[in-house]
């Protein structure tokens, strides 16, 4: 098995992954919108999110892991819910062993670990997806992949690089087509839940992040960007 370096905090990362042996990972517009909601669950607790993608087989984000001092301490059921079941309540009477733990004992309060954060987000997303198809078995590649960020002149190519994965595949000929990226919920000034303020000042403005993306790339960006998530 690769062994990839932890991701550090307050460092940038692009964060990309794909289904195991190029399966679909997404099949309809729920999988999307769940994938969404937990990433924002188990994710948020430890990045900033400027740019992302959903495609059928594979993803990317470019992310900032926040800096230590940033991240929250929480009780360990917060950071994984998943891995706890409902507390048990005594009945009247009953008794009380094998019961949760009783009254005054603390949860353990602890901070979220970057990594183990995204492994959070794929499992749960796995263990949903495999019982709503009747699906065994692993999901995503193991050990998702990242590439750090370290030169400033990266960032807007990779966000076009990112937001132009949908006709890169062939997916679409026009980005405003492709409703699974942030590039659809900046340039149609959606609602999220990821702030995309600090994106914006990359492109100078609003306007400067929408010439960007018109303008013929290909030849001038994309060849910059070599990476295995063809399909």
């Amino acid at each position: 098995m690769i062994q990839r370096a932890p991701l550090e905090f307050g460092k940038y990362y692009h964060i990309y992954n794909r289904g195991v042996n190029k399966c679909d990972i997404f099949k309809e517009s729920s999988n999307y919108k769940h994938f969404l909601t937990l990433y924002d669950k188990y994710v948020s607790l430890i990045a900033d999110t400027y740019t992302w993608v959903l495609m059928k087989n594979h993803f990317h984000f470019l992310v900032r892991i926040k800096d230590e001092a940033e991240i929250q301490t929480l009780p360990s059921r917060n950071i994984n819910p998943d891995r706890f079941e409902k507390p048990c309540q005594v009945k009247p009477g009953g008794d009380p062993s094998g019961f949760s733990k009783p009254d005054g004992v603390s949860t353990p309060k602890r901070k979220p670990i970057p990594e183990r954060q995204f492994g959070h987000l794929f499992n749960a997303y796995a263990k949903a997806f495999n019982k709503k198809y009747n699906r065994t078995g692993t999901l995503f590649e193991r050990s998702f992949k990242r590439i750090e960020i370290e030169h400033e002149e990266y960032f807007k190519i990779l966000v076009y690089y990112i937001h132009s994965n949908p006709i890169h595949h062939g997916f679409v000929s026009d980005l405003n087509l492709y409703p699974w990226s942030s590039y659809h919920e900046i340039s149609s000034n959606q609602e999220s839940f990821f702030n995309y303020d600090e994106v914006l000042r990359w492109f100078g403005d609003f306007d400067g992040f929408l010439k960007y993306h018109l303008q013929n790339q290909e030849t001038t960006v994309l060849k910059k960007i070599q990476i295995d998530d063809e399909r």
